[in-house]
């Protein structure tokens, strides 16, 4: 089952009820910075590390 052009239009509809036109790009942003982090974080741990323990 996909998204249809109704179902997504909703979606869009609700999230501005919700969050307004002028806190919505604020929202993005944040949303962006935690996938952004989230991202840089799996980079990290991935990473060997050449610390040795004595």
């Amino acid at each position: 089952m996909s998204l249809g052009i109704w179902q997504i239009l909703l979606i869009v509809l609700l999230v501005l009820l919700l969050f307004g036109a002028g806190k919505l790009p604020a929202v993005m942003g944040d949303l962006a910075k935690g996938v952004k982090n989230f991202k840089k974080g799996l980079d990290e741990d991935d990473a060997p590390t050449d610390k040795k323990k004595k």
